[in-house]
């Protein structure tokens, strides 16, 4: 006689499958803070040539950061076609794996003083490694936790994706701010700027213990019993492409504004307000802790009154008030306490965003294209929005002097959201997902 079959390891419901699908996030976010937080050093270590221009380095590296979000879209369509097919969980458990080994040797690499152009063309293929990672994980993650969501709690849960966004950034801004402290400058510059990146190994241990031990989605086991597998071979259809455009014209203002004011300011106050490191770093906690405190309050409240006027007003908030919250954080007659709560402001509006949008682009595609649609509208925005956020800034205000680009770029964006939102359902939040 053969044994039975051991029985599958069982996850304890919801609760499981939103850590497990948050973790990752987690993760993901934590590296890009610390990327773009440590953006001037790591431009000294990697593409600053002995001799070379300040400026340049920085903006090789920020095109550096924009090329991994350029390679998200194709992580997207290549791990969300798997993820539609063969199921969210082991999709979810390979990403975080590269996400993981990508970063920790990003922590390792030699600098260009010790092995010349190499060196950033090392970095850069870690980082397009990266890029295709988290292009597969937000599609998973959200697809997870909004397809194991009970009724009625779909913003709640999906908010949590973006919440984990926020925590990962607070945690990379706090990590390089201890390191800032705690270190000289000569030794943060030296070997402290590898810290925070390897610290990402234990991290990623935990992230796949959890998604080793995640079942499927009812969502998705429930589709993959009903559909024809010749259904999954064909390519998306004409109604799956306009819903990914306009889940992008949604997302932009989101995508725009998150990166201006919660990750290109440090290097953006220390070029054109001179302050100093600490400072810089300290503007942006204070913009991620706004950020995070309105996260899981909008999802929430999303659930009860829908997402379009959450998302509506957030979207309206940085169109309008922008300029003058940058003008009064550049002015040095401000007062520290004023300028602390502008940037909560600020953050808490891109808050009012991020927290009903996940659950928005889930309920924007059926089940079998899920993980493929809201992954790419998702990657597609951030590869333009947001990777380009800090090369545009930087550039535009080298070239123009014009201080107050950073509030241009966010207010027009959030300007094409606002257009965008405005066809988005009154009642999706109440319905099933497809």
């Amino acid at each position: 006689m053969t044994p039975p079959d051991p029985a599958p390891v069982r996850s304890p419901g919801p609760r499981r499958a939103l850590l497990a699908g948050s973790v990752g996030n987690f993760i993901e976010w934590y590296e890009f803070g610390v990327y773009g937080y440590l953006t001037t050093v790591i431009a000294a270590r990697f593409f600053t040539p002995e001799g070379g221009s300040e400026t340049e380095g920085l903006v090789r590296t920020y095109a550096s950061f924009a090329l991994a979000f350029f390679f998200r879209p194709v992580g997207a369509a290549v791990f969300g076609r798997l993820g539609d097919r063969m199921g969210r969980r082991p999709v979810l458990v390979l990403v975080v794996c590269l996400m993981t080994g990508a970063t920790t040797l990003i922590g390792a690499l030699p600098t260009y003083a010790s092995v010349g152009a190499a060196a950033p063309w090392l970095l850069t293929v870690l980082r397009v490694v990266q890029g295709l990672s988290a292009g597969g994980e937000f599609g998973g993650a959200v697809a997870v936790m909004t397809e194991f969501a009970p009724p009625g709690r779909r913003g709640r849960y999906g908010a949590w994706q973006s919440f984990t966004v926020s925590i990962g950034l607070l945690a990379g801004a706090g990590t390089t701010a201890l390191l800032a402290t705690v270190l000289t400058t000569a030794q943060l510059d030296g070997w402290g700027w590898r810290l925070p990146f390897l610290l990402t190994l234990p991290l990623g241990l935990g992230a796949l213990w959890l998604r080793l031990h995640l079942d499927e989605t009812p969502a998705f086991a429930a589709s993959a019993v009903t559909k024809e597998s010749e259904t999954l071979r064909h390519p998306p259809t004409g109604e799956t492409v306009k819903a990914i455009a306009l889940g992008i014209g949604r997302l932009t203002g989101w995508s725009a504004a998150g990166y201006t004011f919660l990750v290109v300011l440090p290097s953006y106050l220390q070029h054109t307000a001179n302050v100093s490191f600490q400072q810089a770093l300290i503007a942006t906690v204070l913009a991620n802790v706004g950020f995070a405190a309105t996260i899981l309050p909008s999802g929430e409240l999303s659930d009860r009154i829908g997402r379009r006027p959450v998302m509506l007003a957030g979207a309206l908030l940085v169109a309008v008030f922008a300029l003058p919250l940058l003008n009064l954080v550049q002015d040095p007659g401000t007062p520290s306490y004023v300028k602390g709560a502008l940037l909560l402001v600020a953050g808490a509006a891109v808050g009012l965003m991020a927290g009903p949008g996940p659950a928005m682009l889930a309920e924007m595609f059926p089940t079998t294209v899920r993980y493929t649609g809201l992954g790419l509208a998702y990657a597609l925005s951030n590869a333009v929005f947001s990777g380009c956020a800090g090369l545009i800034i930087t550039e535009a205000i080298e070239r123009t002097g014009d201080a107050d680009i950073p509030a241009y770029y966010a207010a027009a964006a959030c300007t094409v959201s606002l257009a965008a939102l405005l066809t988005l359902s009154g009642d999706a939040h109440q319905r099933s997902l497809r």
